[in-house]
């Protein structure tokens, strides 16, 4: 039975972060902190409007990122080279009374048919839940977890394409 897609899937995760709303925004924007619980080299922080590089060098993989934009503490908007072509991920930074930060993440704009476009959500939700744990554990806890290169210790082997 074929399955009919009738709205553009999207991808969601959410995670509340037990920190203040500046330091877990800056955990993105600074790849001195993202190396520690996501990618492992950049080309340099986001800034609106400038593209850097994103390497996973534990699989050989790399991606473009345009930054299209950016609100202190609040939200980031980035494109990306996702599996089926460029796709859009929009990070959203909810400061709490407490002191801590929901983080709601979202990749959307994938193309092709329902079996692939099923398989783009389930990878990229998971790919952003173990984003949002390691981040987690290194902010809270100070914790490397390396939760993105353990994921799939072999794949640099089958030819893994992205993050």
């Amino acid at each position: 039975m074929k399955v009919e897609i009738t709205k553009a899937p999207v991808a969601k995760t959410e995670m509340l972060i037990r920190r203040p709303v500046s330091e877990v925004f800056g955990a993105f924007i600074d790849p001195r902190v993202t190396t520690n619980f996501w990618f492992t080299k950049s080309s340099g922080r986001l800034e609106t409007g400038h593209e850097v590089r994103w390497d996973w060098e534990m699989y050989g993989a790399s991606t473009s990122v345009l930054v299209k934009d950016i609100e202190p503490d609040k939200r980031i908007v980035i494109e990306w080279d996702g599996y089926s072509g460029r796709t859009t991920v929009e990070w959203n930074f909810s400061a709490r009374e407490d002191g801590t930060t929901y983080v709601a993440i979202t990749e959307s704009g994938w193309t092709g048919d329902g079996d692939e476009l099923f398989s783009y959500v389930a990878e990229s939700t998971q790919g952003f839940t173990w984003t949002l744990a390691g981040l987690k554990a290194f902010l809270e806890h100070g914790i490397k977890l390396n939760l993105v290169a353990d994921k799939n210790p072999d794949a640099h082997k089958d030819g893994w394409q992205q993050a």
